[in-house]
């Protein structure tokens, strides 16, 4: 009888393993939407709102007192319910702080993934998302080149390369979603976030960020493991607030909005699909975007057919209470958001922590909160999350930084490089003819990484590099000059600029210094601390000038005044009023931050090692007082400015020289005249006619001649990157539709209109050739 009673209990759980094992929500083979619908309607109203939730400095409530290891006790109090995400699992010691080894976030990444698993009551996993700018943000990381410096290349591929690499370093060690790309149009270099952008235009920044989302994510409904979930941000209008003051009013009317700031984001989620959108902390038609329903539901749900998640940055649901006094209350402020589209809160619970009573007093619905839980689902699904859910602590401590990765680094550093100025070829040196070399100014011995950066296991300053190369062969100076800041840490609150106790003595030894060269090589400009994102009254980062900062003008005078050969190279965030710079010196590299192995690459550009191939995404203002001097604009702007002074920006949008010289012909088209519905081709021939191989970025503009709105002087709508040999030429092609000759009319549709259009061809916006096309 026991037997049989044993025989028989074993049937049933074996049977019950079985029916378990064809749960849906658990079947791979089904669509991540038919799982996560599945799985909701198993789920209590307090597991629904634990999925909008995210922890972040409150990560402490579930870790040891020492922070370093995964406390299940107190988890079992805090996490019952689950959680939505957990954020920058990196950090040892709390907000902003650096620590974990890959192995050791690998590691702890899996015992928390597994309590999830395991111990709560669906198994439902958490996402661990990471800030990855340009690289994670964390420990041992592979540093690539700012976004500016990396839109300074305009190399799709150059791009898919290195956020193929930034996706499988955050993968290896435990995260699936990153808070990046950073899609946001800029064009006040005031603005502290100036270098976290790609620029300031709509269709350079639209075919960059496709192809670092698609870079991220990879093709397919399930997410590849060595892939992750990419979050555009920020939405609506954040890279053009007012006095290019982080998080001030946005004051942009929506046919700009559209023709401008929108155009990269509507580029990236139909051609890409991100699975997440973070919304701006900004006021955008005078309505904050975090409760801004003609942004989230009207453009992102209902015109461009969004179907992913759409979360908060951090704190801007508090900020709805703190910053823009929508309400005294903190619920009110995470009703109002989630009613308005926001699906999830970040970086911890705030407005959201009570949404549960909000649903059963009817302020929020339970269609509202249902849809916004359904998309975090499918996210967790298309991750792997349920499927296959760990990582391997030693491939994670292999993968990150290695070799391979760095060797990405150094190319997105080489051509990131734009060569402003080079009179008489001053630019390359000769290796074999420089006997005494000095390197001077307050960045010669500085790695700089730029923001949102962490610490690589590997770097190298401009002088670091220089040793390293010749060392041996020539006799290696270096004076510091002057010092910008007091400290050099983005994430300290308060930066000053350096005591100018004993700058004249500093001065003078510099000078010494260069008398000794044979060639001086000057590093100016700013670091991470002078111009960052401010986000807070505490943490401020905006600048009211772009002029050199504390006495590095004086500097500049003063070596020049030698009578030394001397060249610049110019590291900093946004583009910075250097006319006196270039003025002066016969040679200046524009080097924004480059960072781990931008050391090597600058010291490589000097001797030609690498030949500089970018082209600026952004327009060099003559001061802050030329602001704007984006090249698009208007034709009744830019009509100039008395006592003589030159409206005309200092270097033009996609300026840059080379080594080389490069020779362009006419633009050449298809079809002279071409109905509303045609296509058209355009041609130029483009031959290296120096006696270096190098690499040049053929551009093409377009003007609507006359038209019932005001258009833009020009306009970008086609680039292609190309690698000539001396001697040799190569007919470049693009291709001319509808939808790049149409634009919004009176009534807010697009059209294109009949008449006549100017295209234009050349290496830059300001030196181009051109031929009329007619559109009938």
């Amino acid at each position: 009888m026991n037997v049989r009673l044993i025989l028989i209990c074993t049937a049933l759980s074996v049977t019950g393993s079985a029916v378990a094992q064809q749960v849906p929500y658990k079947n791979r083979k089904l669509s991540p939407e038919v799982r996560a619908r599945d799985l909701l309607a198993r789920m209590t109203l307090e597991e629904k709102v634990m999925q909008t939730q995210c922890l972040w400095a409150q990560k402490s409530t579930i870790l040891n007192a020492a922070g370093d290891e995964f406390d299940e006790v107190k988890a079992a109090n805090v996490l019952k319910n689950g959680m939505g995400e957990l954020a920058r699992l990196n950090e040892k010691g709390g907000p902003n702080s650096h620590g974990r080894h890959p192995k050791e976030q690998a590691a702890l990444y899996n015992k928390i993934q597994r309590y999830f698993i395991e111990k709560t009551r669906l198994g439902i996993p958490v996402m661990v998302h990471e800030e990855s700018l340009h690289g994670q943000e964390t420990q041992d990381a592979t540093n690539f080149p700012v976004p500016m410096a990396l839109a300074s290349s305009w190399n799709e591929k150059l791009l898919t390369d290195v956020f193929s690499s930034v996706a499988a370093e955050v993968r290896a060690r435990g995260g699936q979603q990153v808070l990046a790309p950073v899609v946001d149009i800029t064009r006040d270099p005031r603005w502290g976030r100036t270098e976290e952008t790609l620029g300031e235009d709509p269709y350079l920044v639209s075919r960059l960020s496709v192809a670092e989302v698609k870079a991220y994510q990879g093709e397919g409904m399930y997410l590849a493991k060595n892939k992750v979930a990419a979050t555009l941000k920020h939405f609506g209008i954040h890279g053009q607030s007012e006095g290019g003051l982080n998080v001030s009013p946005s004051n942009i009317d929506e046919r700009t909005a559209r023709e401008v700031f929108f155009q990269p984001f509507e580029a990236c989620i139909r051609e890409a699909a991100p699975m997440n959108v973070m919304a701006c902390y900004n006021e955008v038609f005078g309505i904050p975007a975090h409760i801004n329903t003609f942004l989230l539901k009207d453009v992102l749900r209902k015109e461009w057919n969004f179907k992913g998640v759409i979360v908060s940055d951090y704190y801007a649901v508090r900020d709805l209470q703190t910053l823009h006094k929508i309400t005294p209350s903190l619920d009110e402020a995470g009703e109002l958001a989630m009613n308005a589209g926001i699906d999830l809160e970040t970086p911890d619970p705030d407005g959201f922590k009570n949404l549960a009573a909000a649903v059963k007093q009817g302020r929020v619905s339970m269609t509202v909160l249902d849809a916004a839980v359904t998309r975090i689902l499918i996210n967790k699904f298309r991750t792997g999350l349920f499927d296959d859910p760990y990582v391997d602590p030693a491939i994670a401590d292999t993968l990150v930084g290695s070799a391979t990765q760095r060797a990405v680094a150094y190319q997105a550093a080489a051509e990131g490089m734009v060569l402003l100025k080079n009179e008489h070829e001053f630019l390359p040196l000769d290796k074999n003819k420089v006997k005494t070399i000095a390197f001077i100014g307050p960045n010669a011995d500085k790695c700089l990484l730029g923001g949102y950066s962490g610490i690589p296991r590997q770097t190298a300053s401009p002088l670091q590099a220089l040793k390293e190369r010749y060392g041996n062969t020539m006799n290696i100076l270096y004076a510091e000059g002057v010092t910008l800041t007091d400290i050099n840490n983005w994430n300290a609150d308060t930066i000053n600029l350096a005591s100018k106790d004993q700058i004249k003595q500093r001065i003078a030894e510099a000078v010494e210094v260069a008398r000794k060269a044979d060639v001086v090589v000057l590093f100016v400009g700013g670091n991470e601390s002078m111009s960052r994102e401010g986000w807070g009254t505490n943490h401020l980062g905006d600048l009211p000038t772009l002029d050199l900062l504390n006495e590095q003008t004086a500097l500049i005078r003063a070596i020049a005044a030698v009578g030394k050969p001397t060249c610049a190279f110019v590291n900093s965030g946004p583009p910075l009023s250097i006319g006196e710079l270039t003025n002066t010196l016969p040679a200046v590299m524009q080097c924004w931050y480059l960072g781990q192995e931008g050391g090597y690459a600058m010291v490589d550009a000097l001797f030609g090692i690498v030949n500089p191939s970018g082209k600026l995404p952004i327009s060099f203002p003559r001061s802050a007082g030329h602001i704007p001097a984006y090249y698009d604009y208007k034709p009744s702007a830019r009509r100039g400015y008395n006592l003589g002074f030159d409206v005309s920006p200092l270097f033009a949008f996609g300026h840059g020289l080379s080594y080389t010289s490069f020779t362009y012909g006419p633009p050449v088209l298809s079809k002279a005249s071409i109905h509303a519905g045609d296509k058209v081709t355009v041609t130029v021939e483009v031959k290296n006619s120096g006696k270096l191989r190098g690499g040049e970025v053929v551009q093409l503009y377009v003007r609507d001649d006359y038209s019932s709105v005001p258009r833009p002087v020009k306009e970008l709508k086609g680039f292609r990157k190309i690698w000539l040999e001396p001697g040799a030429s190569q007919q470049v092609q693009f291709e001319l539709d509808k939808e790049a000759l149409s634009f919004y009319n009176k009534d807010m549709k697009r059209t294109l209109e009949p008449g006549t259009f100017t295209i234009m061809t050349g290496g830059a916006s300001d030196n181009t050739q051109s031929v009329i096309l007619t559109v009938q």
